[in-house]
């Protein structure tokens, strides 16, 4: 069961990053983080702010 789940966590992984675009202005930052926040604008806001701060790595 485990090794069954293991090869289908791969696999989800594999077309995740086939799927993903990155994001790389800070626009589309925002747009995740208030996605991600459950449409709280001002968190994503404050998201952008802070990897311009950090940066992204």
């Amino acid at each position: 069961l485990k090794r069954g789940l293991d090869k289908a966590v791969i696999a989800a992984v594999e077309e995740l990053k086939k799927l993903s675009k990155p994001c790389t202005d800070r626009k589309s930052i925002a747009q995740v983080g208030t996605i991600s926040a459950n449409a709280d604008s001002s968190v994503g806001d404050i998201i952008a702010e802070a990897m311009d701060k950090v940066g992204k790595e």
